[in-house]
């Protein structure tokens, strides 16, 4: 699947590279967040000795950042996507991945207040695997 990024975008992918030193993937801006995918094995790298690198981002650009490893099989890079969040599973089923929730509250933030929190996780993983939705059960 091919990734547009706008010329924003791009300035923060290369001010991540610059200052972390780690190889970025893909950069999805959310509602008060940056989150940045990076390269399998780099995540170490990217988020730097103590989080330094993470902090030092958050003040330069003024919002969170997200540091996501990518993984090729599906329900990993989802497992990294919502973590510090704990899946029981994630299943692949039809194009619809579902989510089993450990409890009510890890349920309650992966769906996020009016599913802002779900969709903000489906825009990203359909960048990279052919689905249509994901759901919580």
């Amino acid at each position: 699947m091919t990734i547009f990024l706008d010329t924003q975008t791009m300035q923060m992918i290369a001010l991540f590279e610059q200052s972390t030193g780690a190889h970025v993937k893909d950069c999805v801006s959310g509602d008060e967040q940056l989150i940045f995918i990076v390269h399998e094995g780099e995540v170490g790298k990217a988020v730097g000795r103590g989080g330094q690198h993470v902090r030092d981002l958050e003040r330069r650009v003024k919002k969170r950042v997200k540091i996501v490893e990518y993984h090729p099989e599906v329900s990993h890079f989802i497992a990294n996507l919502v973590a510090p969040l704990e899946l029981e599973k994630a299943e692949f089923q039809d194009a619809t991945i579902f989510l089993t929730a450990k409890d009510l509250k890890t349920r309650g933030l992966l769906i996020g207040r009016g599913a802002s929190n779900l969709r903000l996780f489906e825009s990203i993983v359909k960048r990279y695997f052919p689905i249509k939705e994901i759901r919580v059960v």
